[in-house]
């Protein structure tokens, strides 16, 4: 059950952008991260949920979208993420916050899947933006964006040959090249 959960939860960039997702969901979705682990039980993660129009659209404005494929310059309206998850970072807790927001971000992503909605991790920010569109707190460092929806793409999981970048075919599906397992394991001790 857990290896389709992980099959599920791929990188999505395209979404129905009519189906809305509730602010229930998110508030469910963080919860998974507040009980995921937490090195040295820090909790230095702290998040801003958004779910309406003009948040979204003030978030969206502030993000660049799959970085290998360069003649797409993100989702077309009709396709935009109905909700977001910004994740911050406390400065004032400290932490091992990368490490804390590697393991959120993986449980709110499952979780998504689990309820058949889909999402993306994004680092590429423009953060200052964001920091003004969003008033946020000068204590808060911006560590990621979660896009989030009910996937209008297909992804697809491959066996990579020579190149990991992921692309799509002329009908639109997400190829995702993965190494093969024998790849990754080094040793066997």
């Amino acid at each position: 059950m857990l290896m389709e959960l992980v099959g599920k939860n791929r990188s999505y960039r395209r979404f129905y952008q009519e189906e809305p997702v509730e602010g229930a969901t998110l508030r469910e979705l963080v919860n998974l991260a507040r009980l995921s682990a937490s090195a040295a039980n820090l909790q230095p993660l702290k998040y801003i949920l958004s779910c309406r129009e003009e948040s979204n659209s003030k978030i969206f404005s502030t993000l660049k979208w799959a970085a290998y494929l360069k003649d797409w310059e993100g989702p077309r309206e009709g396709e935009r993420p109905p909700a977001y998850i910004v994740m911050l970072g406390d400065t004032a807790i400290g932490g091992f916050q990368q490490v804390d927001a590697g393991i959120a971000c993986q449980s709110i992503l499952l979780g998504a899947a689990e309820i058949g909605l889909g999402g993306c991790i994004i680092a590429s920010v423009n953060r200052e933006q964001l920091r003004k569109s969003l008033d946020i707190p000068g204590q808060y460092e911006i560590l990621y964006v979660i896009a989030l929806g009910k996937p209008l793409e297909t992804v697809v999981i491959e066996t990579a040959k020579d190149d990991i970048r992921y692309w799509r075919d002329e009908k639109g599906v997400h190829h995702v090249p993965k190494r093969r397992l024998e790849e990754i394991i080094i040793q066997m001790a």
